[in-house]
């Protein structure tokens, strides 16, 4: 089970990356930040980073406002 800002429980998979994951939580944010167990994952590796059972995981969409 991977838990997702501490809100979100989703059943793992194996081979899961951290792409997979944002497409079964349905978050497209066009500006999204991903860590993992508290590491940062560059937006070009979340395609290739996977995840693990059991990880943490933390996803903040960032909004611009005037």
């Amino acid at each position: 089970m991977i838990r997702v800002n501490d809100k979100f429980d989703v059943e793992w998979q194996e081979g899961m990356t951290v792409d997979s994951l944002l497409e079964i939580l349905k978050f497209t944010f066009p500006m999204i930040v991903v860590s993992v167990n508290g590491k940062v994952v560059p937006q070009s590796e979340h395609g290739t980073t996977t995840i693990e059972d059991n990880d943490e995981v933390r996803v903040i969409h960032l909004v611009a406002g005037g």
